[in-house]
């Protein structure tokens, strides 16, 4: 009721993600800003929503082009919402945003205030209390904004909450345009990562640590602290929750790292996401990455050794400028001989404003397509394999949405077996089916762990 005992008229907000775990993040925190206090109702169809937020992502040209394609939808299914667009892509291309039809504001960046003041001039004054309907499944341009400068209560919708510790980039990769739109490496306080964890840990039993480049993180701090520091605070500062690490360089993972994921009892997910790109040197040069084939290969086999199980993925693109069909074949050599779990497989992108953009030697579009067929024909074999190995094992797990399927720490995703819906607030206990593909859940084996 507002001050003359009249209903307060509520707003109702959908809103879109693209992109990655930071994106994600920063999508929860703008959702926070625009709730401004007021609990929102269950999750709603985009045609009942009066407002529309539109976080992008600009990692390929299919991810800009995605964000395009939702905006035209929402113009078809609900002609009458306002729409506000922010993110990486709107960070680069602003300017293509604001011509589009039905868009009423663009933020170019992720900034949570930002956010609300447009939606706030989008709907006009004394619209500015805020009710969820939907929260749903990253040029030479520099933000600045904080990486979190208040404490993210959850992260709606989802059992798993993401704990973002730093933003931007300092590396100089030559296919990249995220790092042209996040900006340089900015690390949060330990106090403040910590004081959130403590926080997101009441509605989620899994936290996992991300950011966009989460290995350099705490390097811009004074004092400097290590990740390998802030995670083994968090394991000893925050009881209950698992902890999973988001993407991180195989070169940036430290023996203590290591340690902590072969000690903490399962506290910290037996998981590491590394990206490689490519396992050819020639390649791996052109795109400017600062590892080597056989400094990746060591470090991966290494840390497979000492931590036992551990599922272990990483990001590929094929047909990158210049790549030959002997690099491809080195990657795939690589990849047969790591034991990988899985693989994310992109063909390459040209991106405004990157070095690769430049460069000659471009492979045709029919080649790239076959060539991440094959690494993901290995991967999906390899990933059998390791599931296989797993069966018989007890894990513990972390429902995914409905129910109907769980996380293991190593990063299997099962189905869940169960003779009653398990509570997707907290950890749960079970046993492997023979094939790795199933969970059983039952009053033997239901113990939870926070």
């Amino acid at each position: 009721m507002d001050g003359r005992g009249q209903p307060v008229k509520r707003t109702r907000v959908h809103y879109k993600t693209f992109g990655c775990k930071a994106n994600q993040y920063d999508t929860q925190r703008m959702r926070q800003h625009l709730e401004a206090g007021l609990a929102g109702d269950p999750p709603a169809a985009l045609e009942d929503a009066d407002l529309c937020v539109v976080n992008t992502c600009t990692v390929t040209n299919r991810a800009d082009a995605d964000a395009r394609r939702y905006i035209r939808r929402i113009g078809r299914r609900n002609p009458g919402a306002k729409i506000v667009v922010a993110g990486c892509s709107a960070a680069l291309r602003g300017r293509e945003y604001r011509a589009m039809d039905g868009v009423s504001g663009v933020v170019e960046g992720h900034d949570p205030g930002e956010v609300l003041a447009a939606a706030t001039g989008a709907l006009g004054a004394g619209r500015a209390r805020l009710l969820q309907l939907g929260a749903r499944a990253t040029l030479e341009r520099t933000h600045m904004e904080g990486v979190g400068a208040d404490v993210l209560r959850r992260r709606a919708g989802a059992t798993r909450g993401w704990l973002k510790v730093q933003d931007g980039c300092d590396r100089k990769c030559a296919f990249c345009a995220t790092r042209l739109a996040r900006g340089r490496s900015r690390s949060r306080h330990p106090d403040q990562v910590v004081a959130e964890a403590r926080v997101l840990a009441r509605s989620h039993p899994e936290l996992v640590v991300t950011g966009v480049h989460i290995g350099h993180y705490g390097r811009d701090l004074d004092p400097r602290v290590s990740l390998t520091a802030l995670v083994r605070r968090l394991l000893d500062e925050v009881p209950g929750p698992r902890l999973r690490l988001g993407s991180i360089e195989a070169t940036e993972i430290d023996d203590g790292m290591v340690d902590l994921l072969r000690s903490s009892g399962g506290r910290l997910a037996p998981h590491l996401h590394m990206p490689l790109q490519s396992g050819a040197d020639p390649v791996l040069r052109r795109m400017r990455r600062w590892h080597t084939r056989e400094q990746y290969r060591r470090r991966a086999l290494e840390i497979a050794q000492m931590v036992d199980p551990v599922g272990l993925g990483a990001d590929i693109i094929t047909g990158f400028p210049g790549e030959t069909p002997e690099d491809h074949a080195r990657t795939l050599s690589l990849v047969a001989e790591l034991p990988f779990t899985y693989l994310h497989v992109f063909p390459y992108s040209p991106r405004d404003g990157t070095v690769a953009a430049g460069l000659s030697g471009a492979v045709p579009q029919r080649v790239s397509r076959e060539r991440g067929r094959e690494l993901r024909a290995l991967a999906a074999e390899k990933g059998a394999r390791h599931a296989r190995g797993r069966g018989g094992a007890e894990v513990e797990v972390v429902m995914e949405g409905t129910g109907g399927t769980a996380l293991t720490g190593d990063y299997l995703r099962v189905a869940v077996e169960s003779p009653l819906r398990p509570d997707p607030m907290v950890l749960h206990r079970g046993r492997l089916s023979p094939d790795g593909t199933a969970v059983r859940i039952d009053a033997a084996t239901s113990d939870t762990l926070n």
